[in-house]
């Protein structure tokens, strides 16, 4: 009930608490009935390595020698975790069927000496009472302590509805991960901070006041209605606004794509209004529901990022006035979407010159009188905080190329293939890369240029392999790889 409570907002109690532990018992019966899921792995990964062992042995290469030796081994570590695995499987089955089939028979004899006392036969209902049933209720108690301590020692059978499996029904039905719906928000909240500052470098500032208003409001410090905050984020293109609410959506709901993001450009006519809401009855697309409410609706734990939104129409102000007012918004069909478990942030080039040129309080008088031209003062005044994004320098640039670095070791580590940076070579990308107008972006189109072109053609020309290592080092000015 509490997780249906929490995660449903357009269905109500008690319905979709009983259609949550319905399917969740199903599911249940149907993971009883089956292969465990380490044992269906363990079973997938030998059969892999089967087909990998026959196809090098059909190429009859002497290269191929070291990775059949290498398959060997894993195999036997396979087959005999594989054996493990089965005699755990066939012990907790014997002992669960045992459970169940005796419940069952529990059940049967209590109907008898129901009948029996309806038939007026009282020995016959004494000898089921007193008898057969407390004996195998006894072998029922020993079986589940049996059980008991096998669940202690971790077991591939579950025998009850547990949160866990509720869980993972409802991460089905909404797209919340399992892993957000089991963690303690309090504890997430907490660890914004730290955790926003390891995915976006140079912006220690606006973060902190990021998470200060995320954490006060989380705290119950604002109306329980409202969004969990809403931020407008100023500065020049390229220096972590969009990046800072990937790392939000990423840290708090565990997925990027949890970030829903709207071009405002798309929005600067005032018909094109109507799609955040839905079109009118009547006018073509009403059926299909309003492009901000049914994402919501979709997703009611998300990051909403309305780009560049001084592109947009003034009436696009209007709706976000209502949804930062109560937390919710009424779609052309009169559906109300709930945003009070939304954060949304607005980014904005505005004062763009100011940040850019001034510094400290001259800074700051710039950009409020900028704002002042263009937002209207009650706008503002619903807004959590007001978030200014200062431009990247040179020693903020080499740290972003080692975190941009990561990207590529990760895509190189699914193919097997293991990189490293050297000091130098990030040095040569950040110097090269760096554009003081741009911010970030030409730092990511650098590592394109200078690494990843030469990498690709490795690959496709087959001088990289599998459990290779690859040192990327600066030599003249040139980006030079070369394997370890």
């Amino acid at each position: 009930a509490k997780l249906s409570k929490r995660y449903i907002a357009d269905r109500f109690l008690p319905d979709k608490a009983i259609d949550l532990i319905d399917e969740a018992a199903a599911e249940l019966k149907m993971q009883i009935e089956s292969e465990p899921s380490s044992l269906r792995k363990v079973r997938k990964d030998i059969e892999t390595l089967e087909v990998e062992n026959e196809a090098l042995k059909m190429e009859n290469d002497e290269k191929n020698q070291k990775r059949l030796d290498e398959i060997a081994k894993e195999l036997a570590n396979l087959k005999e975790k594989q054996n493990a695995l089965n005699s755990q499987f066939e012990n907790e089955k014997s002992v669960f069927d045992d459970i169940s089939t005796k419940k069952k028979e529990i059940d049967l004899l209590k109907n008898e000496a129901s009948l029996a006392k309806a038939r007026g036969e009282f020995q016959k209902a004494a000898e089921l009472e007193y008898g057969k049933i407390p004996s195998l209720e006894k072998e029922v108690e020993i079986l589940e302590d049996k059980w008991k301590k096998m669940s202690e020692n971790g077991v591939l059978l579950k025998n009850q509805v547990d949160e866990d499996l509720v869980a993972g029904i409802l991460s089905k039905w909404t797209g919340i991960s399992v892993q957000k719906m089991l963690t303690s928000e309090k504890q997430k909240f907490l660890e914004v901070e730290k955790h926003l500052k390891e995915s976006v470098i140079g912006q220690d500032k606006a973060l902190s006041a990021l998470a200060r208003a995320i954490k006060r409001n989380k705290a119950g410090l604002n109306a329980d209605n409202k969004p969990i905050g809403s931020f407008l984020f100023l500065g020049p293109t390229g220096v972590g606004k969009t990046q800072s609410a990937k790392a939000l959506a990423k840290f708090l709901f565990d997925d990027e794509k949890a970030m829903i993001r709207f071009d405002m450009s798309e929005f600067m006519e005032k018909h094109s209004v109507s799609r955040l809401l839905g079109a009118p009855p009547g006018y073509i697309g009403h059926e299909e529901g309003g492009e901000l409410t049914e994402a919501v609706r979709r997703k009611p734990y998300s990051v909403l990022l309305f780009d560049e939104v001084e592109k947009a129409h003034k009436d696009v102000f209007n709706v976000l006035l209502g949804i930062l007012d109560d937390g919710r918004a009424t779609d052309s069909k009169g559906v109300t979407v709930d945003f009070k478990n939304t954060i949304i942030i607005l980014t904005s080039n505005i004062a763009s010159s100011a940040i850019m040129n001034l510094s400290g309080k001259e800074q700051e008088d710039a950009v409020k009188n900028e704002l002042k031209i263009f937002f209207k003062p009650e706008f503002l005044n619903r807004l959590d905080d007001i978030i200014t994004f200062n431009p990247l320098g040179k020693d903020e640039a080499y740290e972003i190329v080692k975190l941009l670095f990561k990207d590529l070791q990760i895509s190189l580590e699914n193919k097997g293939i293991k990189a490293s940076l050297s000091e130098n070579a990030a040095l040569l990308i950040a110097k090269d890369g760096f554009d003081p107008d741009f911010g970030a972006r030409p730092l990511r189109r650098a590592i394109y240029d200078l690494i990843e072109d030469k990498l690709s053609d490795m690959i496709l020309a087959d001088e990289l392999h599998e459990n290779d290592s690859i040192i990327i080092d600066a030599k003249d000015d040139e980006i030079i790889i070369k394997k370890a």
